[in-house]
């Protein structure tokens, strides 16, 4: 049967357990809020679960900013929706690299025109404070725009520094939050961050296809100033808006907003199946209490960090700064790392994740985050993993991995008990 030929059979994919770096299994409880009916846009049903999202998001986010929404696509969309609103051509952006995912936000400000000040750290290291100081007073940027977590290196750069620091240049301060938001904390008031971004498919549990935002006053002012009207929808006597229009009709964050707000101003029609995803996603999370859900992120990154070290693998990076969610794992000397997430893939239905640029073929890249933060996942992980590389020649204890990882999990029981 050739491929064309396979294209009219059920749709019956295997049962994969996604233990990279994302997307990782959603939440069956996600899932079947996705198989709720389709409502109309402006049904007072969906309105309300608009609302509601808003509100949850807001919670999740630490923050009361009005304008917390999600925007239809994957975890890039609300990047670009942020980047293309406030940045005009020839405004100052500074970006603090450490990963694949910092030079990517360098090109998506490049398409806005920006003049680009790059400052950059070794894969595997986190910037200090008065490195981001010294390149706001040197370059003063109308916006820094950086990681909490880089997946491509599996570090968390503290931010609780970085607000204040832009306040005091008056410099705007964009996070992108795509693979730390739910699984580390982010207080996004309390730390002065103006905007964020993030995805569903990592720590929250869903599915890619929906990036949930938040942006302050201080960003809304700058938007609202490019406010801008299309032709279809004026009434008699109205005007456009400025000549200087945001770029793109599909991210115009001021047309979002007219749209999410009281107005209900048409622009898209907001996908149905993705903000009930985005709903239950948030719902659960805030259910469980945000500081049982990093607890519980923490206690998996923990068991997964304590089986690797007890079978002899070493970690990537500085592990004190590590996301919680994520580690990085350094291939062994003489191991092929394809033929072991082969094997894992084909033999035990796991996938971990291979690295980007510099570590490519140097370093495994371990998820242990939403859905999948949990005991079994880890056990099984870990279990499965001992034995392929044991396959492969690699000499190591066997069981040790389990062992260890267990035994962080029934420390943390005995201390204080959280749901793995």
């Amino acid at each position: 049967m050739d491929s064309y030929d396979a294209a009219f059979d059920e749709l019956d994919p295997l049962p994969r357990m996604l233990m990279g770096p994302g997307p990782i299994n959603a939440d069956p409880r996600v899932l079947r809020a996705m198989s709720a009916p389709i409502l109309g846009q402006f049904d007072p049903q969906f309105r309300a679960y608009m609302v509601q999202t808003m509100a949850l998001y807001r919670e999740l986010f630490q923050t009361r900013n009005e304008w917390t929404f999600v925007i239809d696509g994957t975890a890039r969309a609300g990047i670009e929706a942020i980047f293309v609103s406030v940045i005009e051509p020839g405004d100052v952006v500074l970006v603090p690299v450490f990963g694949r995912f910092g030079n990517l936000k360098v090109e998506i400000a490049e398409r806005c025109g920006a003049d680009v000040k790059v400052i950059e750290t070794e894969w595997g290291a986190v910037f200090r404070p008065e490195q981001i100081e010294a390149a706001l007073r040197q370059h003063r940027p109308k916006l820094v725009a950086i990681c909490q977590g880089d997946t491509s290196t599996t570090m968390l750069q503290p931010l609780a520094d970085i607000g204040r620091l832009c306040r005091q240049y008056d410099a705007l301060l964009y996070v992108d939050a795509t693979a730390s938001l739910g699984g580390n904390d982010l207080p996004v008031d309390a730390w002065q961050i103006d905007a964020v971004s993030s995805g569903l498919q990592k720590c929250l549990a869903g599915p890619p296809g929906v990036s949930p935002i938040t942006v302050n006053d201080r960003v809304t002012a700058v938007v609202r100033r490019r406010r801008h009207v299309e032709r279809g929808l004026l009434g008699p006597g109205e005007s456009h808006g400025p000549a200087t229009r945001i770029a793109s009709n599909y991210f115009d964050l001021a047309m979002l907003m007219d749209y999410w707000g009281e107005k209900g101003l048409n622009h898209h029609t907001e996908a149905t199946t993705g903000l009930y995803a985005a709903r239950e996603c948030a719902r659960l999370l805030l259910k469980e209490g945000l500081q049982r859900v990093f607890a519980r992120h923490a206690l998996a990154g923990r068991a997964l960090v304590a089986a690797c070290r007890a079978v002899g693998l070493a970690l990537f990076g500085d592990v004190a700064h590590k996301m919680a969610n994520v580690t990085g794992v350094c291939i062994p000397e003489g191991i092929d790392g394809e033929r072991v997430r082969s094997a894992l893939l084909q033999d035990f239905n796991i996938e971990i994740g291979a690295s980007f640029g510099p570590m490519r073929g140097k370093v495994w890249r371990i998820g242990t985050m939403g859905y999948c933060a949990r005991k079994d996942a880890v056990l099984i992980t870990v279990q499965a993993l001992e034995t392929v590389l044991a396959a492969e020649g690699f000499r190591l204890p066997r069981g040790a991995g389990v062992d260890a990882a267990l035994q962080v999990y029934r420390e943390a029981a005995e201390a204080a008990p959280v749901r793995a």
